[in-house]
This record gives C-alpha cells, structure tokens and sequence, in this order.
C-alpha cells in the first residue's frame, strides 16, 4: 500500500466498505418510528446497536464474490476504448484472489 498501488488500494477499500455493509444489522421499521422526540434515546451510544459477526467462511464468500464482480464487469467491457478499465478490473481481482489464496501482505 505504501508503494501507492491504485488497483490494491481501489479493491481493498471497497472490499472492506462490503465487509462493513454485510456486519450492518437489518433495523426493522417498527424501530424507526413511533417514538415521539421526548421519548427517543439519548446519549452517546444510546443508538448503536451491536454488529453482526462475520465467519471467515463468510468473509471470503464476500471477497470471492467482490472479485467475480470485477472480472464480471471486466468481461462485458469489450469496446477497445475500455482497455484501460478492463486491465484495472482485472488487476483488483487478482488483489482480491491473492489475499483468498493466503498471499496478500496485511
């Protein structure tokens, strides 16, 4: 990361926003309203709630599925002006399956 490569630092961001996405609880609708203000929590943390452990199975099913996607889109990019694009795509999925196969750097 320190050699600034753009195609690690590009999968690896969005990679850990869907890891942080899929620890994200469903807030059911019924929470979200029928509290009047006074009777609405406050507080620092009075509104957190607690996130959703992620197995390692889990976590490399999204990473898996974050490389696929890229070399999904990779694929269907076919004009010659996308060149550019293809070759990043497919630069941030052998990132992704590096780091699935236990070869990445931390």
């Amino acid at each position: 990361m320190r050699a600034r490569d753009k195609a690690a630092v590009s999968a690896l961001r969005s990679t850990l926003a869907a890891l942080d996405n899929a620890e994200a609880v469903p807030v059911d609708e019924a929470e979200t309203r029928g509290l009047a203000l006074e009777q609405s929590p406050v507080g620092v943390g009075a509104t957190e709630a607690a996130r959703r452990e992620l197995s390692e199975c889990n976590v490399a099913d999204i990473v898996r599925a974050e490389a696929t996607e890229r070399l999904e889109a990779a694929a269907q990019l076919t004009a010659p002006a996308h060149a550019d694009r293809v070759a990043q795509l497919r630069a941030e999925a052998a990132v992704l399956h590096r780091f699935l196969d236990g070869h990445g750097t931390p």
